[in-house]
């Protein structure tokens, strides 16, 4: 299986990692910001709430466009690691108890990120940036 998947491994990272995490993470953002999708009323920008979800926002786009997304997964990786120890880690130690799992998650995936760069079907990749397709060894 490791010799068939490994020829997909660029465009596996760059699809699931990136893109898909990228936009989950955006659309989390937007639902707090905007108020879409759902039916959620937006928090104010000027809390702390605020802050976090404009960060969800703009660096789950930027992440899943391919874009300084090792920036921004690298802030992104920091806001969830805050988002966690803030909110959830005060409920209990263990994620899958103080319901913070998404947030170490993405704490984590978002670190990963920041590490690999944008990969292929990025804007760093046309636009000739430094970037490489992503390799996963």
């Amino acid at each position: 299986m490791e010799r068939f998947l490994k020829q997909y491994s660029p465009y596996l990272y760059a699809t699931l990692r990136r893109i898909f995490a990228g936009l989950m993470f955006a659309m989390h953002g937007s639902q707090k910001v905007f108020g879409i999708p759902g039916d959620k009323s937006p928090v104010p920008l000027a809390s702390l709430l605020g802050v976090g979800a404009t960060l969800e926002l703009v660096c789950g786009l930027l992440i899943a466009l391919g874009l300084v997304a090792s920036y921004a997964a690298f802030i992104a990786s920091g806001g969830m690691a805050v988002c966690y120890f803030v909110m959830h880690f005060p409920q209990g130690f263990l994620p899958i108890l103080n319901q913070g799992e998404l947030a170490v998650l993405y704490c984590f995936l978002f670190l990963y990120i920041a590490a690999q760069g944008s990969g292929v079907w990025s804007i760093e990749a046309l636009l000739g940036g430094r970037e490489k397709p992503a390799v996963l060894t």
